[in-house]
């Protein structure tokens, strides 16, 4: 096991299994440019009924699909508004100005989490001088959060909230299986109450390529367009489609092992006294570990484990993140957490 690298950086490093690769390779394939490949059509339904919503489509990212649901829903100046770690602000390189040209607004939330009661004075009044109030997004699960899993009950507020104020509601719901799993809460439960979803394929449910938007037709429609645009019509698709199909139908359902896996590393690692970790946020896949009282560094700690062929990453500015997944077995969380010890203890 020394010899090898446990790479805990991301549930993006899966690899698909032999299984999923002979699901690929026999896809049967058309041209979805032009609407054919039955393959990508089969996965677009399948999720689509998994949400409840009417359409879904498939695209090459996860910042593609939140991207294009912004696309749609917004004119060139209206404002977004969204937590502050949110990944669609932090991660995925400006984009909402860039591809849209909207502004976004962020709100502070405690473990990504931020209220209705919370947003009134973020609200912009009918002026022409101020941008227009069109989105409000969530994260769920919230990644600079640690995978904690954002509460239905305030969603059900948000979604009210929105309704009344004629305001739309996007869900980057890139790790929506692990916040279903981890409650028992299906899928759809969750969807209901935003206007558009976005999903991913390639993270805990270890496909190679993919996530997928989903809402209403005309939504959809509209996303369709952009996504071209946007340079994501792809032609026989359905080969990475295979991927994402059989990740749906096979991998969700054990995502509760990579729970367990986080819940163990992150207990196991809050014995070492220079970590702070919190215990509460570890509800999913991601764990986030404080360094800052070890006076090193994230990216020196990261080095550190490498040397004893552990691969994590960076989190925030003071934190390094582990993240569990199918790749990773409990014996080798078991081997990282041995090479923690060693180190600081």
């Amino acid at each position: 096991m020394s010899q090898q690298f446990i790479d805990l950086r991301s549930d993006t490093v899966t690899k698909p299994s032999k299984a999923m690769r002979e699901a690929m390779a026999n896809a049967e394939v058309g041209d979805d440019v032009f609407g054919e490949d039955p393959t990508v059509n089969m996965l677009q339904e399948t999720v689509a009924s998994l949400l409840g919503k009417e359409k879904a489509l498939f695209v090459p990212s996860g910042c593609m699909s939140n991207q294009l649901a912004l696309k749609a829903h917004t004119e060139m100046g209206d404002e977004v508004i969204m937590e502050q770690d949110a990944h669609m602000f932090n991660y995925e390189t400006a984009a909402p100005a860039v591809m849209s040209a909207v502004q976004v607004k962020t709100v502070p939330g405690i473990r990504g989490v931020f209220r209705a009661d919370d947003l009134p004075p973020h609200i912009r009044p009918a002026i022409y001088y101020m941008p227009r109030t069109r989105v409000i997004c969530v994260e769920n699960t919230h990644n600079r959060a640690g995978g904690a899993v954002f509460p239905l009950e305030e969603i059900k507020k948000l979604s009210a909230f929105c309704k009344e104020r004629e305001i739309l509601f996007h869900l980057d719901g890139a790790r929506l299986w692990n916040a279903s799993v981890a409650t028992e809460i299906p899928m759809k439960e969750w969807a209901q109450h935003f206007d558009s979803v976005s999903v991913c394929f390639s993270k805990g449910l270890g496909a190679p390529v993919g996530s997928a938007i989903c809402g209403t037709k005309e939504f959809v429609t509209k996303a369709h367009k952009w996504r071209k645009v946007f340079g994501g019509g792809m032609r026989q698709s359905g080969i990475l489609a295979a991927g994402a199909l059989y990740a749906v139908q096979h991998n969700i359902a054990r995502m509760k092992e990579d729970h367990e896996k986080a819940k163990f590393f992150a207990k196991e690692l809050s014995s070492i006294k220079e970590f702070d970790i919190d215990l509460e946020s570890v509800q999913t896949n991601i764990v986030l570990v404080d360094v800052l009282k070890t006076g090193k560094t994230p990216q020196e700690v990261i080095a550190l484990l490498n040397k004893q062929n552990v691969l994590i990453s960076v989190g925030t500015f003071t934190k390094f993140r582990a993240l569990m997944h199918l790749d990773v077995s409990m014996d080798q969380v078991k081997y990282a957490v041995d090479k923690f010890k060693q180190i600081f203890q």
